[in-house]
C-alpha cells in the first residue's frame, strides 16, 4: 500500500483518541484521512464490537469513499465497510462502518439520540460547514451528554481548512492533530479580468483549448453549475471531434453512478481527460491523473432571503481558502498548473473563507428537526454558529402555515402530530406536508412525482415552466428535451425517489380522498399545499406579470405557456441584482374554484376600507384573500370604525402631515412644546416633531378621525384641540412660564419669540433696549439670541451678548447708523438713555 502523508500522524491521534473522547484533525486535501483513518480506528481496544459512523458532505463523496476502503479490504461495498445515501444503501450484518451523508446521521439520531452500537462519529470535511454538518455535530454533543456515559460516543472532527482552536473549543478543548500534505508545486497562470457581462463559457472553453496544446496531462474544470457544464461540453465536443485521445467527462451529483465513476476513474492507456466539474470536486474526491486545473472562480450558493421567506441560487467569486483547494488537485501526483480566469488584483479580493451554510439557508428544515428533538430554541445546543433569529423566525413562521405547530398556553409551541409526521421524511417541510396531503387525499402517486421532482434538479429546465411537462417526463412521455443518458440517469434517480416517498407515505390513512384522483387540477393543488404563499394571480389575463400572495412581483417568459393562465402557483423564483421583479422558473396551473372547498382555509374574508383617490372618498368593501391576493369582493354599506380608522391613517402616512389643518399659531405652539421637550432633564414632555406625529398617528389622530369620510372632512378636524390634550396637567401651565409667547423689553412692549430657531430669537428695535445689559433669557436658563434692528426693522446685530455689544459693537454701529437715521435716538451713552421704539421728535 502507498504511503500518505496522514500515516506519519496516525500514532499521534490514535493516541488522542484513547485518552480523549473528541479530537480534531487537520489534514489538507491529498493526505490520505478520509480512506485511512477510519480502517486504523476499526480494531481499537475502547471501540469494542461498535461501528464507527464517517460522514461525507455528498452522496458522490460518501460511496467512493466507501469503495475505496472496501477495496483496501479486498471487498466489496456491504461487507466491512458500507454506506447510506438517499436511494442507496450497501450495509451487511457484518458492516463495522458505515459512510452516510449528513442528512442520514440527523434522521438515525432522531430515532436513537445515544446512538447505541457506535463507538465513534467522524466528520469528514467539515470545513465545508454544511447545515446537516452543523446540525448533526450539536444533536450528537446532546445526545451523548444526555444519553451516553459508558461506552462513551468518540467524535473526531476532520477538516482540510478549519479554525481548528474554534471547533476545539466547542468539543471541551479537544486535542488538535495536524498533518502535512502531500502537495507538489502548482503554477499559478491568471488569464486576466472578464469583462463585464461577459458569458464564462466562451472564455473557458479557449483556456481549455489552450491548456490542452499546452499541458500533456489531464485537465479539472471547474464550472458554477450543470448548465455552464452542459454547453462547455457542448463546445469541446465540436473543438475536439477530430481527437481521439480525449475524453469529456461532466461530473456533478445529479448524474449516474456509472457516468461519476468515469470521471473519476483513470483514463485508459493513451487517452487524456477533461472532467468539467462543480464544486463537489473541491477536496472531498480523489481524481485520478490530473495535472491541470482550469478554474471558472465562481460557484453556486443557495441563499435564504428572511424578508422573502425564499432560497435563490446566486453565482458568486469563490474564496481565497476554495481557490486554493481547487488548485491544490492540480499537485496531488507532481508539479501542476493552475489556470485562473481572474487576475492577480482580483486574487487578492477575494473573501478568505465562504460563509458556513448556516448563517445563509433556509432553517425550516432544522427548525423542524430541532422541535422534533424536543429543542425550542436554538441556544439549548451547542454551535459554532448559532442559527441567525430572522432565518430562524421565518422557519417558524413557515411550519405554523404548514399546520405543523401547536400553540401551547404559556406561549411556547411544539410540534403537534402532523409536524412528527412531516419531520420523519427525508424532505424539505414543504414536501414533507405536500406528501402528507396527497396521502390524505388519495392522491399519493401524484404527490411522492411531485415531492421527488421538487426534490430534485429540474431536468427540463431550459424548456416551459409548466410543472405538468416534468410529470409526463418522468412517466416517459414526451420529454422535449435532448434523450441524453443523463436525462436517463436522472429520471431512473427521480422515480426511484418517488417510490421511497410512496413507500414512507403509504401507511397514512386517505381519510378525504378525492372523487377524481387522475384530473390535472390536483397538480396545482398540492403544489399549493406546499407553497400556499407563491399563489399567484396574472395582473392582466393572458399576460406575463404575476403577483404572488407574498405580496411580491414575478414574470414568466411572454412565450411560455402557462401565460394564458390567470392563477399559478410557483414551486421555483430566481433573481438577479437590478431586476424589478423575480423570474419564474417552475409553477403549476391552479383552479380558483379550489378555494371554494380543498383549498377553504388558505382563504381569509375580511372587511377591508381604503381611500379612493379618484373620487377623494373612503371605499368599503367585504373581501375574500388568499394572502394579498383578492379572490372576490362586495361593496359594504357601513364599515367598521376601525377599518376606517385604519384606511384614513394610511392615507395620512402617504399623503404626509400637510393633508391637517395647520395653521401658523398651531405651529408656533408645537415649537414651544418643541422647545421644552429639547431642554427638560425629564422626558415628561411628548414629542411633537413631525417624525413623531407621523409615528403615533393611532394614538393622537385616530380617535378623532371617525367623522371623516371625504378628502374635504379633513379640514373640519379642531387640529389645535387635538394636539392640545397630548400635554398633560400642569404642562401647559409650564409651557406659557417656561416657553412664553412673548416677553417685555426695556421700552414696556410685549414682542413674541421666534421658537423656530435654536436658541429662539427675540427681534427688537435696538433703541428699544436702552439701558438693558442683560440678554433676557427664557425657561431652562436658555439666553434669547437678539435680533438687534435698524429703525426700517434690519439686522443689524445678532448676538446672546448685550453687554458685550454696547461696549464693542454699538460705537460702530452708532457711527454708520446715525447719519442714515437722524430722526432716531443714537445717545452716546446707551446705558443711560431711555429705551423707545419711537422717534426723537414723538418722545418730545
Amino acid at each position: 500500500m502507498d504511503s500518505l502523508p496522514i500515516d506519519s500522524i496516525l500514532p499521534e491521534l490514535l493516541n488522542a483518541l484513547n485518552e480523549r473522547d473528541e479530537v480534531v484533525l487537520e489534514a489538507p486535501p491529498g493526505a490520505g484521512k478520509t480512506t485511512r483513518v477510519p480502517l486504523a480506528l476499526l480494531d481499537r481496544p475502547w471501540l469494542g464490537k461498535q461501528k464507527i459512523l464517517m460522514l461525507e458532505p455528498r452522496r458522490l463523496a460518501a460511496r467512493a469513499a466507501a469503495e475505496q476502503l472496501a477495496r483496501q479490504l479486498g471487498e466489496k461495498p456491504g461487507e466491512t465497510v458500507g454506506y447510506r445515501i438517499r436511494l442507496d444503501t450497501r450495509v451487511g450484518p457484518n458492516t463495522r462502518i458505515e459512510v452516510v451523508t449528513e442528512g442520514i446521521l440527523t434522521r438515525m439520531l432522531q430515532s436513537d439520540p445515544g446512538l447505541e452500537g457506535v463507538g465513534l462519529v467522524i466528520f469528514d470535511e467539515f470545513h465545508e460547514r454544511s447545515l446537516d454538518a452543523d446540525l448533526g455535530l450539536a444533536l450528537a454533543l446532546q445526545g451523548r451528554e444526555l444519553l451516553r456515559d459508558e461506552p462513551p460516543l468518540k467524535l473526531l472532527v476532520m477538516s482540510a481548512t478549519l479554525d481548528g482552536e474554534a471547533i476545539s473549543g466547542l468539543l471541551n478543548n479537544a486535542p488538535i492533530v495536524r498533518s502535512e500534505g502531500r502537495s507538489f508545486p502548482v503554477d499559478h497562470i491568471y488569464t486576466g479580468r472578464a469583462e463585464p457581462g461577459e458569458w464564462i463559457e466562451p472564455r473557458i472553453t479557449k483556456v481549455i483549448e489552450q491548456a490542452v496544446a499546452e499541458r500533456s496531462g489531464s485537465l479539472l474544470v471547474f464550472l458554477p453549475g450543470q448548465a455552464e457544464i452542459r454547453r462547455v461540453q457542448e463546445a469541446l465536443e465540436t473543438s475536439f471531434s477530430q481527437r481521439n485521445d480525449l475524453l469529456i467527462a461532466p461530473l456533478y451529483g445529479e448524474l449516474s453512478l456509472e457516468q461519476q465513476r468515469r470521471a473519476i476513474a483513470p483514463t485508459p492507456a493513451g487517452q487524456r481527460k477533461i472532467v468539467l466539474a462543480t464544486a463537489i470536486a473541491e477536496t472531498s474526491l480523489t481524481i485520478e491523473g490530473i495535472d491541470t486545473v482550469i478554474d471558472s472562480g465562481l460557484s453556486r450558493q443557495a441563499r435564504f432571503d428572511p424578508a422573502s421567506g425564499m432560497t435563490r441560487l446566486h453565482t458568486t467569486r469563490v474564496s481565497s481558502a476554495a481557490a486554493t483547494q481547487r488548485a491544490g488537485r492540480a499537485g496531488r501526483l507532481g508539479p501542476g498548473y493552475c489556470y485562473r480566469l481572474w487576475s492577480e488584483g482580483q486574487q487578492e479580493q477575494l473573501a478568505a473563507f465562504t460563509p458556513p451554510e448556516i448563517q445563509q439557508a433556509d432553517l425550516a428544515p432544522l427548525v423542524l428537526q430541532l422541535m422534533r428533538w424536543g429543542c425550542m430554541d436554538a441556544s439549548e445546543l451547542s454551535w459554532l454558529d448559532t442559527p441567525p433569529t430572522g432565518a430562524w423566525q421565518q422557519g417558524l413562521e413557515l411550519l405554523d402555515r404548514l399546520g405543523a405547530i401547536e400553540h401551547l398556553d404559556n406561549g411556547r409551541c411544539r410540534l403537534n402530530d402532523h409536524g412528527e409526521a412531516m419531520a420523519r421524511f427525508p424532505a424539505h417541510p414543504r414536501l414533507a406536508h405536500l406528501l402528507l396531503i396527497g396521502a390524505r387525499k388519495g392522491l399519493l402517486p401524484q404527490a411522492a412525482d411531485i415531492a421527488a421532482l421538487l426534490g430534485e434538479r429540474d431536468p427540463l429546465r431550459d424548456s416551459s415552466t409548466d410543472l405538468s411537462l416534468r410529470l409526463e417526463w418522468l412517466r416517459g412521455g414526451d420529454s422535449r428535451s435532448q434523450s441524453s443518458k443523463t436525462n436517463m440517469g436522472q429520471r431512473q434517480r427521480v422515480g426511484q425517489l418517488a417510490k421511497q416517498f410512496r413507500q414512507l407515505a403509504q401507511q397514512i390513512d386517505p381519510s378525504q380522498p378525492v372523487s377524481d384522483p387522475d384530473h390535472p387540477r390536483w397538480t396545482g393543488f398540492l403544489l399549493a399545499c406546499a407553497y400556499p404563499d407563491r399563489i399567484a394571480r396574472n395582473r392582466r389575463s393572458g399576460g406575463n406579470s404575476f403577483r404572488l400572495a407574498a405580496n411580491r412581483g414575478a414574470e414568466l417568459d411572454p412565450s411560455d405557456r402557462l401565460t394564458r393562465f390567470d392563477w399559478l402557483v410557483v414551486a421555483e423564483l430566481s433573481s438577479r441584482n437590478g431586476d424589478a421583479s423575480d423570474r419564474i422558473r417552475l409553477a403549476a396551473a391552479l383552479e380558483p374554484a379550489l378555494f371554494d372547498d380543498h383549498l377553504s382555509e388558505l382563504v381569509q374574508s375580511r372587511e377591508h376600507v381604503e381611500w379612493n383617490e379618484q373620487e377623494g372618498r373612503l371605499i368599503a368593501e367585504q373581501q375574500r384573500r388568499v394572502g394579498q391576493l383578492v379572490l372576490d369582493s362586495r361593496p359594504l354599506d357601513a364599515s367598521s370604525a376601525a377599518a376606517r380608522q385604519t384606511a384614513l391613517i394610511a392615507l395620512v402616512r402617504k399623503r404626509g402631515l400637510s393633508l391637517l389643518p395647520w395653521s401658523d399659531e398651531l405651529n408656533a405652539w408645537r415649537q414651544r412644546v418643541a422647545f421644552c421637550q429639547r431642554h427638560a432633564e425629564e422626558q415628561s414632555w411628548p414629542d411633537l416633531s413631525d417624525k413623531a406625529l407621523l409615528d403615533t398617528l393611532e394614538n393622537w389622530l385616530g380617535p378623532y378621525l371617525e367623522s371623516v369620510s371625504h378628502i374635504n372632512h379633513f379640514a373640519r378636524l379642531d387640529l389645535a384641540a387635538i394636539l392640545k390634550a397630548q400635554l398633560p396637567w400642569p404642562l401647559p401651565q409650564q409651557l406659557d412660564e417656561l416657553a412664553p409667547q412673548r416677553i417685555p423689553v426695556p421700552s414696556g412692549a410685549r414682542l413674541g419669540i421666534d421658537y423656530s430657531e435654536e436658541p429662539p430669537v427675540l427681534a427688537v428695535k435696538l433703541q428699544e433696549m436702552f439701558g438693558c445689559t442683560r440678554t433676557p433669557t427664557l425657561g431652562f436658563g436658555v439666553a434669547v439670541k437678539l435680533h438687534l434692528l435698524s429703525p426700517a426693522r434690519r439686522p443689524l446685530q445678532v448676538t446672546q451678548d448685550l453687554a458685550g455689544f454696547w461696549q464693542n459693537s454699538y460705537p460702530e454701529v452708532k457711527k454708520e447708523m446715525k447719519g442714515r437715521y437722524p430722526k432716531h435716538p443714537w445717545p452716546d451713552n446707551p446705558l443711560e438713555a431711555v429705551a423707545t421704539a419711537k422717534t426723537k421728535k414723538a418722545q418730545g
